[in-house]
Order: C-alpha cells, then sequence, then structure tokens
C-alpha cells in the first residue's frame, strides 16, 4: 500500500464542451487560487477536477472516458483523488456513482460551494469576477447569464443548468474591467441565450443595454456576442451594433431547422418565413455582418422533403459561418418522446451534405476578400505561421488568418492590418500591410 506523502497537492482542473464550461473552470481555479492553492488547467497534478458536458452523445462518451482514464491513474497511485462537476454530473449524478464508484465524489452545476470545500478551500463571496483565464490573454468569454427558459423538444440542457438567470450589468462591467486590466481586448459574450437577456431582472431584454455598458469599458476593442436565440430577437442590438465599432459584426443564432413541420416538433416557436425575415432584417440593419449558425440533421421525422428543405434554404441564405450535427436522442427531452427514426447513416449523410454545400458557399465568401485588408487579432504562433482572426470569426469555431512566420512577424495579442493575399474554404492567408 503506498504511503500518504506529505507533498502539497496540486489540483489540475480538466474542462470538457463548450465555452460556458470553460469560464466555470476559470471561475473555480480563481476561487482555488484565492485560497492559495496550487491550480493548474490540463497538466499534471494528484488531485483532479474534471468539468464535464452532458449535452450530447458524443460529450457524453467523452466526459464518461475522461472520468475513467483518471479513476484508472488513481488506481494506479498516480493521482490522488478524482472529483467530477459539471452538466454530465448534474444530469446522471446517481448513475455515476452506482457505475463508477472509485470517484471520490460527484457535484452538479450549482454545487460550487461544496466542490470547493471537498478540496479544502472556502467560497469567496467578494471575488466576482475574479478569474483564472484559461484562454490566450488577449481575449475571455463572458457570461452574461445560466440556465435557459426555452422548451426546445431535443435539448437537455434546462435540466442541466436550471431556469434562465441573467448577471446584472454592474456586476458584468466590473468583471470585464477586472479582464481588460490583464490584457483582455476581446469579450466573446456567452449565455445559453443571449436573447432572453435581463427579462428576469429588469422585466425586459436589456442586451443593448448592456452592450451599451461594455462598450465603456477601457481596453476592451472588440465584443462579439455568442448563442442568441431568433425567436424574440431585441432588434435594438442591431443599433447599437452598426454604431458602436467595438461590437463587432458579428452575431452566432444557432436556428436548428427551417421546415415548419421540424421548428413545431422542435418547438422553436418560428416558422421558416420569419427566420428568413428575421435574418433578412439583421443583414439590412448591419450590411455585411458575419451570421453564424448551427443546424441539427436527422431529427426525429425529417423526411427527404424537409432535408431537401433546408438544403435549399442553406443555399440561399449563404451563411458565412455554419455548422451541422447529427440529432441526438436524448433521455428525459420531449423529442425523447417521438421514434428516433431516421438511420444513424443517414443522419451523417445529410450533416456531410450541408457541410460540402457550406465549404463551396465559404469559398465563394472567401474569395471575395482577396485583395481587400482587415484589422485582425493574432491569437497564437502555430508551426511557421502566425494565426490571426478578423472580427467576423471567433476563436475555435470559425476561419483563421494565416501569416507566414519566415518572412514576417507580428506581436501576439496585438490588433494589426492584414491584406489577404489568397483564401481556401476556411481559411485566408495574408501579410501585414506595411506602416
Amino acid at each position: 500500500m503506498r504511503t500518504k506523502s506529505l507533498k502539497k497537492n496540486k489540483i489540475n482542473v480538466v474542462t470538457l464542451g463548450c465555452s460556458k464550461n470553460v469560464y466555470d473552470s476559470e471561475v473555480l481555479m480563481g476561487q482555488l487560487k484565492a485560497n492559495n492553492k496550487e491550480v493548474v488547467h490540463e497538466e499534471e497534478g494528484n488531485v483532479v477536477v474534471i468539468n464535464t458536458c452532458g449535452f450530447i452523445a458524443n460529450a457524453k462518451e467523452e466526459s464518461v472516458n475522461t472520468i475513467l482514464e483518471y479513476v484508472q491513474k488513481k488506481e494506479a497511485g498516480d493521482v490522488d483523488k478524482v472529483f467530477v462537476t459539471g452538466c454530465l454530473s448534474e444530469r446522471y449524478k446517481p448513475d455515476l456513482e452506482k457505475e463508477i464508484p472509485n470517484v471520490d465524489e460527484y457535484f452538479g452545476t450549482s454545487d460550487l460551494p461544496n466542490l470547493l470545500k471537498a478540496l479544502g478551500a472556502d467560497y469567496k463571496h467578494e471575488l466576482i469576477g475574479e478569474r483564472l483565464t484559461t484562454t490566450p490573454k488577449n481575449y475571455a468569454y463572458l457570461k452574461i447569464a445560466e440556465g435557459c427558459d426555452r422548451p426546445c423538444s431535443f435539448c437537455a440542457i434546462p435540466l442541466m443548468r436550471g431556469k434562465h438567470r441573467s448577471k446584472p450589468i454592474e456586476e458584468l462591467v466590473s468583471e470585464s474591467e477586472k479582464l481588460a486590466a490583464k490584457g483582455v481586448k476581446e469579450l466573446i459574450l456567452i449565455a445559453q441565450d443571449l436573447t432572453y437577456y435581463g427579462l428576469d431582472l429588469y422585466k425586459k431584454r436589456n442586451l443593448a443595454e448592456l452592450l451599451e455598458a461594455l462598450v465603456q469599458v477601457e481596453g476592451i476593442e472588440w465584443i462579439r456576442l455568442h448563442y442568441a436565440f431568433p425567436t424574440g430577437f431585441p432588434m435594438d442590438v442591431l443599433e447599437v451594433m452598426k454604431r458602436e465599432p467595438k461590437v463587432c459584426n458579428y452575431i452566432d443564432i444557432p436556428l436548428q431547422h427551417i421546415s415548419d413541420a421540424i421548428l413545431k416538433s422542435m418547438r422553436r416557436g418560428t416558422t421558416k418565413a420569419k427566420t428568413t425575415k428575421l435574418l433578412e432584417d439583421f443583414r439590412a440593419a448591419v450590411p455585411g455582418m458575419a451570421i453564424r449558425t448551427t443546424l441539427i440533421v436527422g431529427y426525429p421525422g425529417e423526411t427527404e422533403e424537409d432535408f431537401n428543405t433546408l438544403k435549399e434554404w442553406v443555399r440561399e441564405m449563404r451563411f458565412e459561418r455554419l455548422g451541422c450535427f447529427t440529432y441526438s436522442h436524448e433521455e428525459n427531452t420531449h423529442a425523447y418522446t417521438l421514434t428516433d427514426d431516421v438511420p444513424e447513416d443517414i443522419k451523417q449523410e445529410r450533416a456531410n451534405e450541408i457541410m460540402e454545400l457550406q465549404s463551396q458557399i465559404s469559398w465563394e465568401l472567401n474569395q471575395e476578400k482577396v485583395g481587400k485588408t482587415f484589422r485582425c487579432i493574432i491569437d497564437r504562433k502555430e508551426g511557421n505561421h502566425f494565426v490571426g482572426r478578423t472580427e467576423f470569426d471567433s476563436p475555435d469555431v470559425d476561419n483563421e488568418v494565416l501569416i507566414d512566420a519566415t518572412q514576417h512577424y507580428v506581436k501576439i495579442g496585438d490588433f494589426v492590418d492584414i491584406e489577404i493575399t489568397e483564401a481556401s474554404d476556411f481559411d485566408l492567408y495574408g501579410v501585414p500591410e506595411k506602416p
């Protein structure tokens, strides 16, 4: 039997899933650091905290595999303790405790004080907005709300994250000021649903007012909007976007489908006609904006005709950015009562068709950028290239601008004007403009 050494615990936080989980891990790490704990992100440590995702089948599988991997390390004596938090353990805690009992403790999504206690730390209320960021120093996620009130039939998020809860504007401004003081230049606003922001606190949709407050923060140069729900979108946001240079001409608006029959079954509260009109209004209000969306194919009952309607619509709308996912049949969602009747291979085939169509659209839109100059933020150096982004691109999910590092030098974290010299399906290549 291995004797317990008196070495100081080093806590390794492992993050799976979306940017909202990245944010939660950063808050946890900020709290641990304030408690004088040694904490690292996805490096070696003898105490492991796994922040899991439970959204769809693939994500659940990755979370379970990661838990098993660290439990094996614990059994081999390579780590001392394994704690699990986040969406998967919020949703499946009793099952996980039964199936993987060798985890020291499971915590849900709103169990931070208890998790800290298990790690020998106290929850410090005065630390609002203090985080240990894990992203490159020039950008950070700003979570403006938690939970979701939407009734979408396919989505398990309300089961894991609860009802929509907005954070007060002054709290978000203070958090942004702290980030700016650390050198953050770009804020990426995230929530389960940005469109709903403020309804609970201010009795009205208040995203535009929040943006007005955030653009005043010194040092912040770009503000980007992610995950806006189409139904009830507050159009005054577009006025702020057009007027304020700091608000990127970019929006991520997951539309999921366009066939009226599927939208109705998905409980999206909208129609093809309304959605198309909304996007036309977006483009009229902010010419040249980049619209990013995500789609689901293979939803129960999706016919060839429904799919063709979706495909034709993607061809017509020419989205600047688009991701496509296959439907995942999730327990305890409304859609789980329907028959998951589209075979896996057909789902995959449909997703591939949409992505193939999108890569052609993306290639054509990218060719239009050749010869033009864009202000880019430089995120990192990879191999022989510096990697940057335009205001029309979000980190990890969108296009990148590659600059040949053997020929040119640019500073990571800086904004640089880049002239685009060539373009592929999803990436642009360019050179810094001579001063």
